[in-house]
């Protein structure tokens, strides 16, 4: 079965937390249930306690989706990484979510805005095999002790942002690591998100479906922008709004079963959020069912 959720970053940003940061969670889970959306991902202002969430979520009829969490698997073992998680596992254990998305971000340079996207960071190939096995170490740890699946959400400037770089991040984990596949970091980051589905089909357990302007990109890669002044421009959008062709890409996923989430970044200021949550429900739902999928 496959539903559609949203994350809140349309409403407001993690990342930079001043923009959309006046608009209520509460705004953004009314707006949310009034565009079609049965789930939501977590964002900077959810409660971080089952008991407070889960009664807001029920009261505008979401489910708890999932939620980004930062590794640091680089400069620490698995063993310190699952006791790091601890928190918000068990808030996604208690809350029944399925999945627990992940992303290394102990060298990240995609929230910092005084840096561009060409000083992110290149992990070296003799750390590559290190790296994986840590991964599926932590991975494998999270589904013994919390019953979730990692997705790794590969992401712009981080180390795993071009197709190589997935690629060679799918090789070295085993299959206890499973891929988050998001269209937009995909497409920006040079890969086809297409081959990524049909490639590694068996191993995708989540799915971020945003849309990528495409004159934005470009001008972003050829002035060498940061990834937020990039976002801020309006680089990303919902689906069917920029040059992704989802039928294509929703097609190599027949069998898929979970979660569909459009996570398009906008500044609510340029992009009102309640007109392009609609857009991209409406949307996404006719890509799916084009696609054979619903």
């Amino acid at each position: 079965m496959i539903r559609i959720g949203a994350n809140p970053i349309g409403w407001s940003n993690d990342d930079m937390p001043e923009i959309g940061g006046d608009i209520p969670l509460e705004t953004c889970l009314k707006e949310a249930k009034a565009a079609g959306f049965v789930g939501m991902e977590l964002g900077n202002k959810f409660p971080r306690n089952a008991g407070k969430l889960q009664p807001i979520l029920k009261k505008y009829g979401h489910e708890l989706v999932g939620g980004w969490y930062s590794t640091e698997l680089l400069t620490r073992n698995a063993a310190a990484e699952l006791k790091a998680a601890k928190a918000h596992a068990t808030l996604l254990e208690e809350m029944g979510s399925k999945v627990f998305i992940a992303a290394e971000t102990s060298n990240a340079i995609h929230s910092n805005r005084k840096l561009p996207l060409s000083a992110r960071p290149i992990l070296p190939k003799k750390a590559w095999r290190q790296f994986g096995e840590r991964y599926t170490k932590f991975a494998d740890a999270i589904r013994e002790t919390y019953g979730l699946q990692l997705v790794y959400h590969h992401h712009m400037g981080t180390t795993v942002q071009s197709e190589a770089d997935i690629d060679r991040f799918m090789a070295v984990t085993g299959d206890a690591v499973h891929l988050l596949l998001d269209t937009g970091h995909a497409t920006w980051g040079g890969a086809d998100p297409a081959r990524l589905a049909r490639h590694y089909k068996a191993r995708i357990s989540h799915v971020h479906c945003k849309d990528i302007r495409e004159a934005v990109m470009w001008q972003s890669n050829r002035e060498d922008w940061s990834f937020l002044d990039s976002v801020l421009a309006g680089v990303y959008t919902v689906p069917g709004d920029g040059m992704i062709d989802y039928v294509r890409v929703l097609k190599e996923l027949k069998g898929y079963s979970g979660w569909v989430v459009v996570e398009a970044e906008q500044d609510p200021k340029k992009a009102k959020p309640s007109k392009y949550a609609k857009l991209g429900h409406k949307n996404l739902s006719e890509y799916l069912a084009e696609a054979g999928l619903t």
